[in-house]
């Protein structure tokens, strides 16, 4: 048993690198915004749908990956994503046609995706109810740890030997958290009562909460996306900072958006509650990235405090947002839950890129960011209607997959 509790960590350690090297990829891609437009003459546009192609690939699949890690198991599924992903990067950094880009950055999502519901998926398995925001928060730290670690190196590969060296960096980062994952995490273990339960049962599709949960929580990405896809573009193009300081502000916002998820998954924990904080989140959010549409054009001492406070506050709710899906659908389903959060969210993932720039080009950045304060106070609105998960308390031990709740019964 203490071997257990001890182990927790280990599978909480891995989980977050794991998730870290595909994030550097779906959230560090945009660091990489001025030298894709250059290198292959895209217009805003086009840019905003290489920037989406992971999104859109991630969305094919998310869903299936964690049904998938429910059958398996998360060790495997982690280490063949991965791995696949990793390979089309690798050729991605050979692509020279923007079709081929898309094309190839769209399977990398379709591929990488796998680590998001299993790496959940462990963490959740191995930590008890008491723990599980904070666990949830740290392992959400991946996400702007890969952001950040993006952000910090992307521009820098590029000067030195273009998006193809930054590519294969990428690549590289895949490789090894398949192999950090395939090496060191075991399979959650399984009760009797999650064995018995349907290898493919669709509970979390016909349970109203997860649509409620993972629709008002997607509504949150309008903002986020807004912010920390476009943030260095706005930046260097409309406030004439160069590629590498407005990549270094992406960066910060990343590393305080660490310190931010974990904070909310303990705030979390303390409250006994997931979804309260998400919507009070989604309020502060919503008001932040109006600041930032009526400072576009301020002098930068203010809006880059503007900036850095609506981008951490759109990272802030992911991990709750995670927790509060795995402990609406139980044990059994936790992969499927997740994966199915994840591609409500993975639409927004995909489609807001390229609508976000559209408006741009259209209008102005100032309008185009008063536009996506609808995103978070349309999200507000939704979870207003969502009830707060009640995952059984168990008498064993926390830290095992023993404490984790039954399976909840779906409504017809």
């Amino acid at each position: 048993m203490a071997e257990r509790d001890s182990y927790r960590w280990v599978v909480l350690a891995a989980g977050t690198l794991a998730q870290a090297s595909f994030s550097a990829v779906s959230v560090g891609l945009p660091a990489l915004a001025p030298a894709l437009r250059a290198e292959h003459g895209l217009s805003l546009g086009e840019t905003g749908v290489v920037l989406g192609a992971v999104g859109i690939g991630m969305l094919l699949t998310l869903l299936a990956w964690g049904v998938l890690a429910d059958r398996v198991g998360e060790r495997a599924v982690i280490a063949a994503g991965l791995a696949g992903a990793a390979g089309a990067l690798a050729a991605a950094a050979e692509a020279h046609t923007f079709a081929g880009l898309v094309a190839l950055l769209a399977l990398a999502g379709a591929l990488g995706a796998s680590v998001n519901g299993a790496s959940g998926r462990a963490v959740m398995g191995w930590f008890g109810e008491e723990e599980r925001g904070l666990a949830l928060g740290v392992r959400q730290t991946a996400i702007p740890i890969g952001g950040a670690t993006a952000a910090g190196s992307l521009p820098w590969l590029a000067s030195a030997g273009g998006t193809r060296l930054a590519f294969l960096a990428l690549a590289a980062g895949c490789v090894a958290g398949a192999v950090l994952g395939g090496a060191l995490l075991r399979d959650t273990p399984r009760r009797p009562a999650d064995r018995a339960a349907p290898a493919l049962d669709p509970g979390p599709l016909h349970d109203p909460r997860m649509w409620l949960l993972g629709g008002g929580s997607a509504c949150y990405l309008v903002a986020q996306i807004a912010i920390l896809g476009y943030v260095v573009l706005f930046l260097h193009q409309h406030r004439g900072l160069s590629a590498h300081s407005a990549a270094a502000v992406l960066a910060g916002i990343n590393v305080l958006g660490i310190g931010a998820r974990i904070g909310a998954g303990r705030w979390s924990d303390r409250r006994g509650a997931r979804v309260a904080p998400i919507r009070e989140l989604g309020t502060a959010l919503a008001l932040a990235t109006g600041a930032v549409a009526l400072l576009v054009d301020a002098p930068l001492w203010a809006l880059l405090p503007a900036l850095v406070v609506c981008g951490v506050l759109g990272l802030s709710w992911n991990g709750l947002s995670f927790t509060a899906a795995a402990e609406t659908a139980g044990a059994a389903r936790s992969g499927a839950a997740i994966g199915f959060q994840q591609t409500l969210l993975g639409v927004f993932v995909a489609g807001v890129p390229p609508a976000f720039a559209a408006l741009v080009a259209a209008s102005s950045w100032r309008i185009a960011f008063a536009a996506a304060v609808a995103g978070p106070a349309a999200g507000v609105l939704v979870l207003r209607g969502l009830p707060e998960p009640t995952p059984r308390r168990s008498a064993r031990t926390p830290g095992t997959s023993a404490s984790l709740p039954a399976a909840p019964r779906t409504p017809d």
